[in-house]
């Protein structure tokens, strides 16, 4: 079971972080509209926040095998159809699809796992689960760096597509599990568990402090440093493997300690950033690429276990979308702020519009405007990260009060 959950799971990181690297390509395409060339990716994380709860809704009714069945042929189809997009409209439109779809694996496969294992099997299931996301998120800018060399960006959503295939073949021979109870259409009595609400946060402060970066660093090695896709993939390998071991790491110690450690490890990677400019040697970037991975990667093994392992059983889809929606609607909302300050800050600074754009979606040549930039976009992103660790320190204390009196 788990092996066939993996397949399909590992599209969704390909489809956030291994799409942005295809951007500057994508643009010299079809078009370099700002607005249009954020949604290839936001669009995505979009709709799958918006539909990660429909699906946990849904998922507790027509079942968890039905739910990621029906994802993974939404999968297939938008990518297919991303892969032979003849505009930027047709493939936003596929991309917000692809959100749909993804909601539906991520939520169909998060219930199963959660359903079919307990106790210490159902932990290593989801330190599985960490390590797969893990992996795709760190390994996407390579991969589709690769994948652009030898075919061109829309080898990238192909890929997706081949992925797809075994998954949705195979998906047949899952449990057909669901819940015994009925839910109400949205149930938000789950974020009163304090508990529950912070485990949510961790995940909003991944989104600022790695995901946006995940997304955007490949654009930026290209604006400030002119690298090819190829070479941005091999530079973004650093971040890949903390991502990879971190869950497994973060698995075996106390939740609240490791959740501590990675949130450190976010505010100092994202200010570590700042040493990205016109002429430094990037190896100064290797550290905090690091701090950055394991900052995201160390609670990926734990936090969707604890979570849905805090709610009652009859609510595990809907807490699933409910996670879901709270880590990919930050996600949306991370990586749009981002787009459009970068955008905006860059538009200051060069008034040439069609230059302005061209340099926001990562074309060489004003390599200081954007770094002064992306600075600042920096600076925000440690304070948003901070502002989110203290609101999660503020849940676990009032929890640990709660629990002694």
């Amino acid at each position: 079971m788990i092996p066939i959950i993996m397949i399909a799971v590992f599209v969704i990181p390909m489809g956030i972080s291994g799409t942005a690297i295809a951007l500057p390509h994508i643009a010299g395409e079809l078009g370099s509209s700002p607005a249009m060339l954020q949604w290839v990716v936001n669009g995505f994380n979009v709709t799958f926040a918006v539909f990660s709860l429909v699906w946990g809704i849904a998922s507790d009714r027509i079942g968890y095998r039905a739910t990621f069945r029906l994802g993974v042929a939404l999968v297939l189809a938008a990518s297919a159809m991303s892969a032979l997009a003849p505009n930027l409209l047709v493939l936003d439109a596929a991309r917000l699809v692809a959100g749909v779809g993804c909601a539906a694996v991520a939520t169909g496969g998060t219930s199963l796992l959660s359903n079919a294992f307990s106790g210490a099997e159902r932990g290593r299931a989801f330190a599985v689960f960490g390590t797969v996301i893990g992996l795709g998120l760190a390994l996407s800018p390579t991969i589709s760096g690769g994948l652009i060399a030898l075919f061109d960006w829309r080898g990238v959503f192909a890929a997706h597509a081949v992925l797809a295939v075994p998954a949705l073949a195979l998906s047949a021979l899952l449990p057909n599990l669901r819940s015994a109870e009925r839910r109400k259409l949205a149930d938000f009595s789950l974020l009163r568990n304090q508990y529950f609400l912070a485990l949510t946060l961790v995940p909003v402060a991944g989104a600022f402090g790695f995901v946006t970066l995940l997304t955007y660093l490949p654009v930026a090695f290209s604006g400030v440093a002119a690298l090819s896709a190829g070479e941005t993939g091999l530079l973004m390998l650093p971040m890949a493997i903390p991502v990879l071991i971190g869950p497994m790491i973060g698995a075996r110690g106390s939740p609240m300690t490791i959740i501590r450690v990675s949130l450190a490890a976010l505010v100092l990677g994202t200010l570590g950033m700042l040493l990205l400019a016109p002429g430094t040697w990037l190896g100064w970037l290797v550290l905090p690429m690091v701090l950055l991975g394991f900052g995201f990667g160390l609670p990926m093994g734990l936090i969707d276990a604890e979570a849905l392992a805090a709610v009652p059983a009859h609510s595990i889809g809907t807490a699933s979308g409910v996670l879901n929606l709270v880590r990919m609607g930050s996600e949306a909302i991370a990586v749009g702020l981002y787009a459009v300050t970068l955008t905006w800050l860059i538009g200051r600074s060069i008034p040439d519009r069609d230059l302005a754009h061209d340099t926001a979606a990562g074309h060489p040549g004003q390599a200081a405007v954007y770094a002064n930039a992306f600075h600042w976009v920096m600076i925000a992103q440690a304070v948003l990260v901070t502002i989110t660790i203290i609101a999660i320190e503020r849940l676990h204390r009032a929890r640990v009060k709660t629990a002694v009196s």
